[in-house]
């Protein structure tokens, strides 16, 4: 009989909502598969749920075929703008950060503002200062977006865009 010491760990990630098309289903599938091996190796080296949940997203993140991090979706003007929350569910902390656009990892700006800060959530500009604070980096926004990111974007803007077909 299994003892809790004696269970394994399990990593369940997705790859965010939306309609994925074939041509990119390939390799959706492998990052996400690599985002639940980066978790899972932190848990089995003792890390924590959060520990692990960070590494899981921030491999999302840096990934160009999701829509987080470097691939996010550009906004109306054709910007980043991107939004990250985490959630502890043994304390019910949590933290978030939107409107960020010039940092790599949103979901680690995260998780230092639910550990670093009395805030809930911050927002642009102050969550820029307090990542410079932290000493996390900043890259430029450009970096982050994706010609494949920029042509949803253009498929969007056109008349009568259908955005599940301006996907395909």
């Amino acid at each position: 009989m299994l003892k809790v010491n004696d269970m394994l760990p399990i990593v369940v990630v997705h790859g965010g909502a939306g309609h994925i098309p074939k041509h990119r289903s390939e390799m959706s599938t492998a990052g996400v598969c690599s985002a639940a091996r980066a978790g899972y190796t932190i848990l089995r080296g003792g890390g924590s749920s959060m520990d692990a949940v960070v590494e899981a997203v921030s491999s999302l993140e840096n990934n160009p075929c999701f829509n987080a991090g470097c691939g996010s979706v550009l906004n109306i003007k054709g910007e980043v703008a991107m939004d990250a929350i985490v959630m502890d569910g043994l304390t019910l902390g949590s933290g978030a950060v939107s409107a960020v656009c010039n940092i790599a990892n949103p979901i680690q700006l995260a998780r230092l503002v639910m550990d670093k800060t009395s805030h809930s959530c911050l927002t642009a500009e102050g969550a820029s200062q307090f990542a410079r604070s932290m000493g996390v980096p900043e890259v430029s926004p450009e970096s982050l977006i994706t010609e494949y990111s920029h042509m949803l974007w253009a498929k969007n803007l056109a008349p009568h865009a259908n955005p599940v077909e301006s996907q395909m």
